[in-house]
């Protein structure tokens, strides 16, 4: 962390097809050595396959899955005395986007279907449902934070 300059967020430009700036960074989280041509086919293949599968709105489906998949609250490790506490801390609205498309990725990724799009369309489609690994990591996540909140005090 600098200690002098306030970091400044770059703004992701909005997709070009949905015009959204999730799926800009989501699409953003998929990329692989800078070919952004190989995320987008994956995403928009994944969106296909969810219109077919799901039969609804495959951008509805997204934004409901990213919401599932979002954390409130996480734990931090925190130095006091001679022990480290996990002091449980709230997630702010950018880094809890992140940590969405990071696991949806991560967990898209060890599923069993062939392609990516694939793969992808399932977490989606379970995650906006409520069920998936993406979902229960988020659910560890704050089954973690509400064990460890007699140490919130020590928040910083």
């Amino acid at each position: 962390m600098p200690r002098r300059k306030r970091i400044v967020k770059r703004e992701v430009p909005a997709d070009p097809k949905y015009g959204s700036l999730q799926v800009a960074s989501f699409i953003n989280g998929l990329l692989r050595r800078g070919k952004r041509s190989i995320a987008e086919r994956m995403f928009y293949g994944a969106f296909d396959l969810i219109e077919k599968k799901a039969k609804s709105d495959p951008l509805d489906v997204f934004s409901k899955a990213m919401k599932n998949v979002a954390p409130v609250v996480e734990v931090k490790s925190r130095r006091v005395g001679g022990a480290t506490y996990q002091v449980p801390v709230e997630v702010s609205p950018s880094r809890r986007q992140a940590l969405a498309i990071r696991w949806l990725i991560s967990y898209s990724k060890s599923r069993g279907e062939k392609t990516m799009a694939e793969k992808l369309a399932g977490e989606l489609i379970a995650a906006a449902k409520g069920e998936g690994s993406s979902v229960k990591k988020r659910d560890e996540t704050h089954k973690m934070a509400e064990a460890n909140r007699a140490f919130a005090h020590f928040r910083w």
